[in-house]
């Protein structure tokens, strides 16, 4: 029997895909080929938009325990720890949620498992690997075998989310561009005494005889980042002895504390040149890989999932016809790519083993920050690349802010007081007439709603200045928003509004 979607890979990823399918009713088969979610940390942080995409599962990252946000400032220190660069990892971002969160993979992997597996039309076959993939025009065959059988699965779509070696990216003949950034690194996961001090808790140390990263691994647990000197082998200082050598300056023995991992990775920097072919998509690190500085690679392939769902649900359902695939590779493409580079810039200051650079590096960061009085910076605002928003408007293409409001008798943060989806604000301005019919009927064929939104007398009351301010800073008074938060448009009149509302509608190229 044909699925909608078959999805192979069931990392986070895959796992959020399945469920964002699933929720509306999507038939969905997730392949996997290991029997078991492998108990090791992997990625341990992630960002305030990852958070907001959790909590539209009901996983709230400022309660849940199976996540942490220290709420300290990220520093990075010269082998004399003196201060070369502050980073605010303690403030709200714009979106409503901290900056940074720690958590361990594993937890993360299971909870949405149970998510995935609570829903009636997703299924996963774990211990199944996929083998053979052909499409036609109405659809696709995965061959998967177990070691004892073979079966073919038939489905509308399939979905590569299957890691950095990924058969279905392999399958499909797409190229990887490989921009030959390598830099290998010990990494060592920790379950340390539950008295142990890390203060800060979270830091770079930019020691030029071994850079080092010291950040949370998650509650009760602390991870350890050595750079591989180009001396060493990558083979012998992952030995637990070599392990326990590196570890001992910091407090942690074989007495105290337990080793959970420890194992050499290579960071490298590489994305998909394509993410679809016909009824085929890529996402997560089968379409981009990044050193992990910037701390957003698994963070990336979650917001390929969440872009990648609501396209394949308006498919589905035949609101949407599947060339709005080709607006999920160039908006996505664009903005891995932005973090990639991003983390190469990072990777270029903190892996630097030459002496006398470093000494160049550490004057001239600390000039900078003295210039500043010693101010935090904050991250910026990344855009997606071209597709289904309005260039020429402020803040389109980048995650729309979020405020605490009232709704229909709830109060909390909109998404959870007020929904997702498709959805037009008009701030302390009336919605009536504010639509023609046209696309009053576009709006209703996308699911989406139209609403007034201020401190009182609207549809959404407004309970902080975070909208207040947004508007004032875009110099707009209506703003589009698109199931994944992020800004389709702003504008300043109805006749802008509808204007941009008209290059939305073209470029979904809604059918009728």
């Amino acid at each position: 029997m044909s699925q909608d979607t078959i999805i192979v890979g069931a990392g986070p990823v895959g796992l959020l895909l399945a469920i964002l399918l699933g929720r509306t009713g999507k038939s969905v088969t997730v392949v996997e080929k290991w029997p078991e979610i492998y108990d090791r940390p992997r990625a341990v942080t992630m960002d305030a938009e990852v958070a907001r995409i959790l909590a539209t599962l009901g996983i709230d990252c400022d309660t849940d325990p199976a996540f942490e946000n220290h709420k300290e400032l990220y520093y990075w220190k010269n082998a004399d720890l003196e201060d070369l660069q502050i980073v605010d990892w303690k403030s709200l971002a714009p979106c409503g949620w901290h900056v940074t969160y720690w958590f361990n993979q594993p937890e993360l992997e299971e909870r949405l498992m149970n998510i995935a597996a609570a829903l009636p039309t997703v299924s996963v076959l774990r211990g199944w690997t996929a083998t053979e993939l052909s499409q036609d025009e109405s659809g696709v065959d995965l061959v998967i075998d177990d070691g004892d059988a073979s079966r073919t699965l038939r489905a509308q779509f399939v979905v590569g989310a299957d890691g950095a070696n990924s058969f279905v990216r392999d399958a499909l003949g797409l190229n990887v561009i490989d921009e030959g950034y390598f830099f290998d690194w010990l990494i060592l996961d920790m379950v340390p005494p539950a008295d142990y001090n890390a203060s800060p808790a979270q830091w770079q140390l930019c020691d030029p005889k071994r850079p080092t990263t010291i950040v949370p691994g998650g509650p009760g647990r602390r991870r350890w980042e050595f750079m591989v000197l180009p001396s060493e082998d990558k083979d012998e200082i992952a030995k637990p002895e070599s392990a326990w050598a590196l570890l001992k300056p910091w407090g942690l023995t074989p007495d105290n504390a337990r080793l959970e991992r420890s194992a050499v990775y290579r960071f490298q920097a590489r994305w998909t040149e394509h993410w679809h072919k016909e009824r085929c998509v890529i996402a997560g690190d089968a379409a981009h890989l990044m050193p992990p500085f910037a701390g957003e690679g698994m963070c990336a392939g979650l917001r390929d999932a969440v872009a990648l769902s609501w396209r394949l649900n308006a498919i589905l359902d035949g609101t949407l016809g599947a060339d709005i695939l080709q607006s999920y590779e160039s908006e996505r493409i664009a903005h891995a790519k932005h973090y990639i580079q991003f983390s190469r810039d990072l990777g270029d200051i903190i892996c630097i083993a030459d002496a006398e650079k470093a000494a160049e590096r550490d004057a001239r960061m600390m000039a900078d920050l003295v210039e500043r009085n010693h101010e935090p910076i904050t991250g910026d605002l990344v855009k997606l690349g071209a597709g289904i928003w309005c260039e020429d408007t402020a803040s389109a293409g980048e995650l729309s802010p979020q405020g605490l409001v009232k709704f229909e008798k709830r109060e909390g943060r909109f998404d959870q007081t007020v929904g997702q989806g498709w959805m037009i604000l008009a701030l302390d301005h009336p919605t009536e007439d504010l639509l023609s019919p046209a696309h009053s009927r576009a709006l209703e064929k996308l699911g989406g709603r139209l609403l007034s939104l201020g401190p009182s007398g609207c549809d959404v009351e407004t309970l902080d200045d975070s909208y207040t301010k947004w508007m004032a800073e875009t110099a707009a008074h209506y703003a589009i928003i698109r199931p994944d938060f992020y800004v389709a448009a702003t504008a300043s009149s109805p006749e802008h509004l509808a204007a941009c509302f008209s290059t939305v509608v073209e470029r979904l190229g809604i059918l009728s």
